[in-house]
């Protein structure tokens, strides 16, 4: 059975169709272009191609933002557009935050294979938007945004995303029968149904607007006890009273100081205002419920997993962003129409690789962690021989005054 299993998955991946497949190796910058005419050279940042401050190989670098407080864009265009009508599409890539990111997108787009890449930006038409998204502690979260009838819709089942220093590989699975997964480092963090998780279609039902709370429905649980009346006498009873004890002061004078009135004291006899007893109302009918009827706009669309489509092909990859803080470092990108291809290509690039890499950045904090307490050490060693030394300055003052006395 297991031999069976392995066979079906080596024939899964040997007719997977692999649209693209990006590793940012020699002659990457042939690949891709920058977005040289969306905006002013100046407002734009430089793209590095670097392995980052801790890897497990130096050699295997991505392309990093590299100015802080710029907008980056870059793209690259497919061997041939593709539509993935009938068919599983799977969008991967790596990513890893070499800086402390504190604000800035880092997600990738599949869009048309006829967009001019030189002003390839914000206002450019794309089909898929997927990826990390993080500025300070309130917006962390992996981007799931599809293209449909020219609106961009966000999902509702928001994933979160990985927001340390590592390297972390963010899949996006949109199957035929209209589900989807999202997967952080190859582990499940979201999944469901594409109706119901986006606002692609009208509701398939709505309130009948025919239908209207009757008048005389009775939707009060609780009302007043007919049967008990306010005490009589309760209303005479004041907020406050002079306080019992104060005596006019033997030096107040009422044609200087006014008419003397004692402070005021809360009143332990007062008990509030006076409200019946709630008891369970006999009438009570519950909630009305609006009834419900199919919506008459509501339409079926079995091709909602089809976000490359026909009439709207993917044939560009591209990364659009803004960041606060730069140091953001993208590779390993592959778009699929097999789950099993793209867990095999995570298996033989990060897989190989994340152990490795983690070891050194743990190094490289441990190092930086003990260079911080030297140093501090080292401030908190000065400041006391500086006391020390005022200390004695002092002293010496202090005898010289004696002396002079």
């Amino acid at each position: 059975m297991m031999k069976l299993l392995s066979l079906v998955a080596m024939v899964g991946v040997a007719n997977a169709k692999v649209y693209y497949k990006e590793q940012f190796g020699e002659g990457w910058k042939d690949r891709w272009v920058e977005s040289s005419d969306w905006k002013s050279k100046s407002d734009m940042g430089e793209w590095k191609h670097t392995a980052g401050d801790w890897y497990a190989d130096e050699n295997d670098k991505g392309i990093m933002s590299g100015v802080d407080a710029k907008f980056y864009g870059i793209s690259a265009k497919m061997d041939e557009a593709f539509d993935n009508d009938g068919k599983t599409l799977v969008v991967q890539y790596q990513v890893k935050h070499n800086q402390q990111v504190d604000c800035g997108g880092a997600y990738i787009k599949l869009l048309g294979g006829d967009i001019d890449q030189a002003k390839f930006g914000g206002d450019t038409k794309y089909n898929v938007m997927f990826g990390p998204d993080i500025c300070g502690h309130s917006t962390r979260k992996t981007h799931v945004i599809f293209n449909y009838n020219d609106e961009n819709l966000l999902t509702k089942n928001e994933p979160r995303c990985e927001t340390d220093q590592l390297s972390h590989v963010y899949t996006l699975i949109v199957k035929p029968d209209n589900t989807y997964e999202v997967r952080i480092d190859g582990e499940k963090e979201k999944s469901g149904y594409l109706e119901a998780d986006w606002d692609f279609l009208e509701a398939k039902e709505i309130k009948d607007p025919d239908q209207s709370k009757p008048e005389d429905w009775v939707d009060e649980r609780m009302i007043p006890d007919p049967e008990e009346s306010k005490p009589e006498g309760w209303d005479d009873v004041p907020e406050q009273i002079p306080d019992p004890d104060a005596e006019k002061p033997e030096d107040w004078d009422d044609e200087d100081d006014g008419e003397w009135e004692p402070p005021m004291l809360e009143n332990p006899e007062y008990k509030g205002e006076w409200k019946p007893t709630m008891i369970d109302n006999p009438d009570y009918k519950g909630e009305w419920v609006h009834p419900m009827v199919a919506n008459p706009e509501y339409k079926e669309d079995p091709k909602l997993h089809a976000r490359c489509s026909k009439e709207s092909p993917c044939g560009s990859v591209g990364f659009e962003l803004w960041q606060v803080k730069a140091g953001t470092i993208f590779d390993n990108i592959i778009v699929t129409d097999s789950v099993e291809e793209a867990e095999a290509f995570m298996a033989e690039t990060w897989g190989k690789l994340k152990d490795d890499e983690k070891a050194m950045f743990d190094k490289i904090e441990e190092e930086r962690r003990a260079k911080e307490d030297e140093e501090r050490k080292a401030r908190e060693e000065e400041r006391k021989a500086l006391e020390e030394e005022e200390d004695d300055e002092d002293e010496d003052d202090e005898d010289e005054l004696k002396e002079e006395l």
